[in-house]
């Protein structure tokens, strides 16, 4: 972690602070305003210590009234004023104007305890499995222990299994050679290559065949790999880290994923819990998105949550994790009626509220049909068909169009939902 430094004077102003810094995974240490420091450290100052401060420190002006976030510019450093109302919020945006890169944003002991584990796992060079909801932050976290091991220098590649055309996921996972298929009118070395030296990191890894598992089996165990149409395997030095967003021991016992690449996958794994059982990371990331939303709009002001708002966000249950939240926010930011974001601005009612018919015994929406002037005799497969098409419409409005969420609501993967969806455009479109 990096070494940050605050002020006896803030520790005494505010005592709240460095107690909530340190929870945010910041190696923060008090320190006198005036003492010798490195080129290039930080600290957390008064606004009176302003004459031992450098243009990356931060300002803090701890006072009754509302809230002012001043961004760094013309050489003089941010600061930030606020009353013991905005403490939580104040605090969360400090940590967040010290996080460095490639470390997500906390705020919650049990995340910090967690990161303190993944720092752990990072230094090592074997197989991460992290499992958790979708939204949880399970690439901010392979991010992290890229950016935490002996790799950091190397490339990390990204790449979401669920997303990469079924007909072409092994030759873009382990490369092909030319001529090796219709189309291939040259060699491509593949993501494993391009991440030769570095880290891999396998989002829904779920979704990957049966087949390429096999081969995913032999990368880990062997270090080498086979491009389509090779006859000698290629090596690789590669750190795999997986995530999947199903419980990974349940596919491999019904069938759907190989169990020996799953204890192949599962050396050290890492769970992320629901953002809802997080309340501290809420504001973490809470300010982590309003303070990037206002850096990308160019805005002048920030605009601060109310104590009531932060209220409203820690309480509700956020199905949709930080995506979710961060739907909520931007949404709050473009309907706002004052400076401030007020509670009434997030608009949470509205977002999770079940649709409710206003008569039951009838269904919300009338099932697909085929239109009057085809009509014929509906076979059994064309009424199993419209079935499915209806119960994907429906879940998609209870989810309020979330297709991760719908696809866990419908018991199939996100690849299968994306099919009945083309099927839906293809059915209004005919």
């Amino acid at each position: 972690m990096s070494t940050f430094g605050i002020s006896d004077a803030v520790c005494a102003r505010v005592p709240a602070m460095q107690a909530w810094l340190e929870q945010a995974f910041l190696d923060i240490a008090p320190v006198a305003a005036d003492a010798p420091r490195d080129r290039g450290s930080r600290h957390v100052l008064l606004v009176n210590e302003m004459a031992h401060a450098t243009c990356r420190d931060i300002m803090i002006e701890y006072r009754e009234g509302d809230p002012h976030y001043v961004r760094a510019a013309g050489g003089f450093p941010a600061r930030i004023e606020f009353g013991p109302a905005d403490l939580e919020f104040a605090c969360a945006l400090v940590a967040e104007l010290l996080r460095p890169s490639g470390m997500p944003a906390v705020g919650d002991a049990s995340s910090a305890k967690l990161m303190s584990l993944a720092s752990r796992i990072a230094a090592s060079d074997a197989t991460v499995l992290i499992q958790g909801d979708t939204g949880t932050g399970k690439e901010g976290m392979a991010r992290f222990l890229h950016a935490r091991s002996g790799r950091r220098d190397k490339d990390f590649i990204a790449v979401n299994c669920a997303a990469l055309p079924e007909t072409m996921m092994e030759a873009m996972l382990f490369g092909h050679r030319k001529g090796s298929f219709t189309g291939a009118a040259q060699s491509s070395d593949g993501l494993f290559l391009a991440a030769d030296g570095g880290t891999l990191f396998l989002d829904e890894i779920a979704e990957l065949p049966l087949n390429l598992q096999a081969k995913l089996l032999r990368a880990l165990q062997e270090g080498e790999i086979l491009p389509v149409g090779a006859t000698h395997p290629v090596p690789v030095n590669v750190r795999v880290i997986a995530a999947c967003n199903r419980d990974l021991a349940v596919e491999s016992e019904a069938g759907r994923f190989r169990n020996d690449l799953y204890w192949r996958l599962n050396v050290m794994p890492l769970s992320l819990s629901p953002l809802a059982t997080r309340k501290g990371d809420i504001v973490a990331i809470g300010a982590a998105m309003l303070l990037g939303q206002a850096e990308r709009g160019g805005e002048e002001s920030f605009a601060w949550p109310t104590a009531g708002a932060l209220d409203a966000l820690k309480a509700h249950d956020w199905p949709g994790n930080a995506r979710e939240l961060g739907n909520v926010l931007q949404r709050a930011l473009v309907l706002r009626e004052g400076e401030r974001i007020a509670a009434s601005d997030l608009s949470l009612t509205a977002v999770t509220a079940p649709i409710v018919s206003h008569q039951p015994e009838k269904p919300v929406e009338a099932p697909i049909l085929v239109p009057a002037s085809r009509q014929r005799p509906m076979k059994m497969q064309d009424i199993t068909r419209a079935s499915k098409l209806d119960a994907v419409r429906h879940a998609l409005r209870e989810t309020d169009g979330h297709r991760g969420l719908a696809a866990r609501k419908l018991g199939i993967s996100e690849r299968t939902l994306r099919y009945r969806i083309a099927e839906l455009r293809e059915l209004a479109m005919a």
